[in-house]
């Protein structure tokens, strides 16, 4: 028999070296296909999410997106593009690396993992400061790696800013004064978490809490904790799958006088917090000798 094949293989070298390569194509696809559904079942199962979950993200139904999973078919490229956003991994590593092999933050600052930032230029080449208006600020999220979407916002341009790329985003709220609603932070890219300085501002962007800006204390196992200058909020932890870009803070726009009476607010708030935290260490202390008596 295998004296038959090998004759085989000699009288037809042609038929044999062209199904050899269909055939590593085929093996190729396969593969890449494998590796496609073992890495998005480890992002859904890391993130702690059903398959509904994810599928109701990508707006097609749950068994569909379950054949992904299980290799039984093949997202078409405009879906591969969405499901590479919601999980903030880019195409070439989901289809070619088992990420599974590599912590989550070290991924995030593998080279092939960045994803192409948009840069806007003024008529003579020069860099220019795309401003994210305050009702276009949910839409970052989608519009952030489209170049349409930045060529289509409104940029100014700040000589004193220069070696770097520069974004304005929204402030929201009293958390980070002296900004609040209607004034902007311009922010420098970060390239990554390991550049994040303990101490310094940032405007995050991130899939939960969209566009987010405060300050960096420490960076943990899987996440980093951040803070309010306004001690009326607490600090909390941003996992690092979370985190989509990072811009540190390099100058601020302000279109209204920040009053001085404003400040009063915050202290009111500070009073409350305090007074707040006393109230629980005094039902601790009377929960404790309630115990202690029965």
């Amino acid at each position: 028999m295998i004296s038959q094949i090998s004759l085989y293989l000699v009288a037809k070298p042609g038929w044999v070296v062209g199904n050899a390569y269909k055939f590593c194509i085929f093996a190729y696809i396969l593969l890449s296909m494998s590796i496609f559904s073992n890495n998005i079942r480890f992002l859904r199962a890391r993130r702690k999410l059903s398959q509904q979950n994810v599928a109701d993200e990508l707006m097609i139904s749950r068994v569909r997106y379950s054949k992904y999973e299980n290799g039984i078919s093949e997202p078409p490229i405009e879906l591969l593009v969405k499901i590479s956003k919601y999980f903030h991994v880019s195409i070439d590593l989901m289809l070619s690396v088992d990420i599974q092999k590599y912590p989550m933050d070290d991924m995030l600052k593998l080279p092939d993992n960045r994803i192409v930032l948009p840069v806007a230029v003024d008529t003579h080449g020069n860099d220019t400061i795309e401003i994210i208006p305050q009702k276009a600020s949910m839409g970052y999220l989608e519009g952030y790696s489209d170049v349409d979407y930045i060529e289509s916002l409104q940029r100014i341009a700040l000589p004193f800013l220069t070696n770097g790329k520069y974004r304005a985003f929204p402030a929201d709220g009293d958390s980070m004064p002296p900004f609040r609603s209607g004034s902007y932070i311009v922010g420098k890219y970060v390239e990554g978490i390991n550049d994040l300085k303990q101490g310094k501002t940032y405007v995050f962007v991130t899939l939960n809490d969209g566009i987010t800006y405060k300050r960096f204390k420490e960076r943990k196992e899987n996440a980093i904790c951040v803070s309010a200058d306004n001690s009326f909020y607490e600090p909390y932890e941003i996992p690092f799958e979370e985190v989509v870009e990072i811009w540190q803070y390099a100058s601020g726009i302000f279109p209204e006088d920040f009053e001085p009476g404003d400040y009063e607010s915050y202290n009111f708030k500070e009073m409350f917090r305090e007074l707040r935290q006393d109230i629980r260490d005094l039902d601790k202390k009377v929960s404790g000798r309630r115990r202690k008596q029965s």
